[in-house]
């Protein structure tokens, strides 16, 4: 009897451990994976531009080629190398280094550097308008005579111009251009540079290019300089430091 208990025992033990495990079922414990983070890009790539074909500048063409030694320095220390002349209409004096030039109403005056003959050369020359008003006109002659010359013409309301002169007639090489290297009026300053070579002659204001003409009728000849009043006033301009270079070049 005893034997049995113990059996009885041990079974009811196992069938209520069987019976415990049977009522609570075992459910795996499921772990939820993360879902994957963005990775940001903190340096995005850039389009690459596309290569730009940038133009080759050329240097500046020297418009005042073949200048060689000084020819001549005039300071106008001497009233014996230039015309001079007094009347009521019209004078042309030395004074004070300088070639003053003064002319009345409607009148043309001129000096001419004397004992001077040159073809191909670069001259520079300062004018000082004292007295200039409107379409009144001042400049510099070129390979000139007494009868015959090229005029170099700066008018005082800011325009350029050049012709050719011979006995008493005109004949237009350029007309009138604007420069902002002409004073307007008086008075003013600008240094006229004229390069000549062959039959091209090179206007140059304040060593700034102008214009070219060209005219193979007067291959030498003398420099000057000249006033023309052209309203009812008269007009006065004084000019100073010639220079003349020679000039050597081919095209």
């Amino acid at each position: 009897m005893r034997h049995l208990s113990i059996l009885f025992v041990i079974c009811l033990t196992a069938c209520s451990a069987w019976d415990a495990t049977r009522a609570t079922p075992t459910f795996p414990v499921l772990t939820q994976t993360p879902l994957p983070t963005a990775t940001y890009n903190w340096f995005p790539a850039s389009a690459t531009p596309s290569p730009v074909a940038y133009a080759t500048h050329l240097p500046t063409p020297e418009m005042r080629p073949g200048r060689g030694s000084v020819l001549l320095a005039d300071s106008f220390a001497s009233s014996s190398n230039w015309n001079t002349a007094a009347s009521d209409l019209a004078s042309a004096e030395i004074l004070n280094q300088q070639i003053n030039l003064a002319a009345q109403s409607k009148v043309f005056m001129l000096s001419l550097r004397r004992e001077l003959t040159v073809d191909n050369f670069y001259a520079e020359i300062t004018a000082y308008p004292n007295l200039c008003r409107g379409e009144d006109t001042y400049g510099v002659l070129i390979r000139a005579s007494a009868v015959a010359y090229y005029r170099f013409s700066l008018s005082c309301n800011g325009m350029v111009s050049a012709e050719r002169n011979s006995v008493g007639k005109k004949y237009i090489l350029q007309t009138p251009l604007p420069s902002g290297d002409v004073p307007p009026g008086a008075p003013g300053e600008v240094r006229i540079g004229v390069w000549a070579n062959g039959t091209e002659m090179r206007l140059f204001l304040n060593e700034r290019f102008q214009f070219s003409i060209i005219d193979s009728n007067y291959p030498s000849g003398t420099l000057g300089v000249f006033v023309n009043s052209i309203g009812s006033e008269p007009i006065i301009v004084s000019f100073a430091n010639l220079t003349v270079q020679t000039v050597s070049y081919s095209e």
